[in-house]
């Protein structure tokens, strides 16, 4: 069968691997058919992710077909379509027994710490496959992202009419958007790509999207009548936008990292102090949080329709995602149709 794989940073090439063998049971065969290309592909690409190791292949936003399954499992049949949960937990460290598995001690993410699902075949746990009668391929592989915004959201236990500052407009920016509106609070979008706060504005409705690079500060102050947002979420993974978010937290606010960067972040501690900030970080998602997206989005409540700005097809795929990831577009979510 096919696989991408990254050799080392900046080289991708096609194999031939072998295929895989039966499922046995727990687990399932499944067929990828849409790959979603995140930042951590990226940093990967560049030789910049943590947890890396290579060679690997990557991918960990996936919608797949059942193609077989365990003896004895129930829930799954061969041609279900679903969204994978791709991180693979223990389910007996400190973490896993209080249920919060998104950070498990000995966590293995599809893409990172393993082989993921730039792939034709692979076995998977059938309990990490989230099924879904309704929707299609395309909205399966943006599950993974959308846990992701639902997760930091539930982290950051936001109460109605608090303001909202999301920082960096990319997907996981995005998912952010859309979970902390359901909360009914006032979200205030901030990137230094113009194009992606204009994408924002078109596809979401924020009324107020601003540009980092532009006296930041002074435009929340104005659009809050003087105030700071009491919950702020980096979302970049950029090290200057992280240190810098602490100037945006209104006294007794919350910072959430989102984003992720291989390095230290500082911090002023009298302003730190002083406002009496919360300062959370928010990784990955749980089963229930995917399974969460998948209802809202059957329901009609979540669009992603907007959001697939790029497509790479298979032919040629490592050559495609050499040149995607050498000069990625400013768009928001491309997908590798498998």
């Amino acid at each position: 069968m096919k696989a991408v794989v990254l050799e080392r940073p900046g080289k991708f090439s096609l194999m031939d691997l072998d295929a895989p063998q039966e499922p046995r049971a727990g687990e399932a065969l499944v067929c990828v058919r849409k790959v979603g290309i995140c930042g951590t592909d990226l940093h990967a690409f560049h030789g910049d992710q943590p947890f890396f190791q290579y060679p690997r292949i990557l991918g960990h936003e996936l919608a797949v077909e059942v193609a077989a399954i365990g003896p004895n499992e129930e829930g799954l049949k061969a041609g279900d379509r679903c969204a994978v949960e791709p991180y693979l937990h223990c389910g007996s460290c400190i973490a896993c027994r209080t249920g919060k598995t998104n950070c498990c001690v000995n966590l293995k993410c599809l893409g990172v710490h393993t082989d993921g699902g730039m792939q034709d075949r692979m076995i998977l746990p059938a309990a990490k496959l989230h099924r879904s009668d309704i929707l299609s391929l395309d909205q399966l592989a943006l599950v993974e992202t959308l846990g992701i915004g639902a997760h930091a959201v539930e982290r950051s236990s936001l109460t109605p009419r608090e303001t909202v500052l999301v920082i960096g407009a990319g997907p996981i920016g995005l998912s952010v958007v859309e979970f902390a509106r359901q909360k009914n609070t006032q979200v205030i979008v901030m990137d230094v790509t113009q194009a992606r706060l204009d994408l924002c504005g078109r596809i979401l409705g924020v009324e107020h999207c601003i540009h980092g690079k532009e006296n930041a500060l002074g435009q929340l102050q104005e659009i809050l009548g003087g105030e700071l947002p009491t919950a702020v979420f980096d979302c970049t993974g950029s090290a200057e936008s992280m240190l810098k978010a602490f100037e945006y937290v209104a006294h007794s606010g919350k910072l959430v990292f989102v984003g992720l960067f291989s390095g230290n972040v500082t911090f002023h501690d009298p302003t730190f102090h002083s406002r009496e900030l919360t300062l959370l970080s928010s990784r990955n998602a749980t089963g229930k949080e995917q399974q969460r997206v998948i209802k809202l989005m059957e329901a009609g409540k979540i669009d992603i329709a907007p959001w697939i700005t790029h497509r790479l097809p298979s032919t040629s795929i490592a050559e495609n995602l050499f040149q995607w990831m050498s000069a990625p577009s400013a768009g928001i979510k491309t997908l590798v149709d498998w």
